[in-house]
């Protein structure tokens, strides 16, 4: 049998060297995009909507829909939205039922990016397990995709990559021909035990720190949280059985 192809795009800017218009591409910003999207369906949102700018997502407030409104631009939460882009705000908010506009730095960039040739799913630590098996199911070529920082390589989005090229590797279904792919995994193997430390000295887990939530780091570093898997429809992500 044929094993299908997991690729690892480390940037933005690579990412039209990768693009073929038949992999599914896993969009990931584990700091902290991708993370919020899976534990606001979690927590029941119905639908959220990724956009690229600011002033697109502004374009939502005075619509007739009860949308919230998202923003994050350097870590910071921008001025008049309803959040920020941590995860744990919607922990104990209820957004059941509810639209999310969101705009971030990286993550959301990363998407439209993609969703222009291909089919585009959200993955982070937090549903590494129910992605993997997701994607196994679906058996087609896979690009993980890591929104980066400003176009530029980060370490944890290829943490991620790592551990997910392992879970697809460990199945035989796959083959570890895309050197960033066999690059990834390796520094999950030298990181898996102990992921905050392993990044201790990267850029955004300081950035965050400066900013005070570091919180946010720990709680994007936990595994297999929830099973929820969002996947992009048009301009909106929503769960696949929506």
């Amino acid at each position: 049998m044929k094993k299908r192809n997991i690729q690892v795009c480390m940037t933005p800017k690579l990412f039209s060297l990768y693009a073929d218009k038949k992999s599914i591409v896993v969009v990931v910003d584990v700091l902290r995009a991708t993370s919020s999207m899976c534990v606001a369906f979690e927590k029941g949102v119905e639908r959220m909507i990724p956009v690229s700018t600011v002033e697109e997502a502004l374009e939502y407030r005075n619509s007739d829909e009860d949308y919230i409104l998202a923003a994050e631009r350097n870590g910071k939460p921008v001025k008049s939205f309803d959040f920020g882009n941590s995860p744990q705000v919607y922990l104990n908010m209820d957004v059941k039922g509810k639209t999310v506009v969101m705009t971030t730095t990286n993550g959301t960039k990363a998407i439209n990016i993609a969703k222009k040739d291909h089919e585009v799913v959200v993955g982070s630590f937090l549903n590494l397990e129910a992605l993997a098996n997701w994607l196994v199911a679906k058996d087609q070529d896979v690009i993980v995709f890591c929104a980066g920082w400003k176009d530029k390589f980060n370490l944890e989005d290829t943490l991620f990559a790592g551990a997910l090229v392992s879970h697809l590797l460990e199945t035989g279904l796959y083959n570890d021909s895309c050197d960033a792919a066999q690059a990834s995994r390796h520094l999950w193997d030298r990181s898996k035990d102990d992921l905050y430390a392993f990044l201790e000295n990267s850029s955004h887990r300081n950035r965050l720190a400066k900013l005070d939530i570091d919180s946010d780091v720990h709680f994007c570093l936990k595994l297999n949280q929830t099973k929820k898997i969002p996947l992009l429809k048009g301009d909106f992500l929503v769960l696949e059985d929506k």
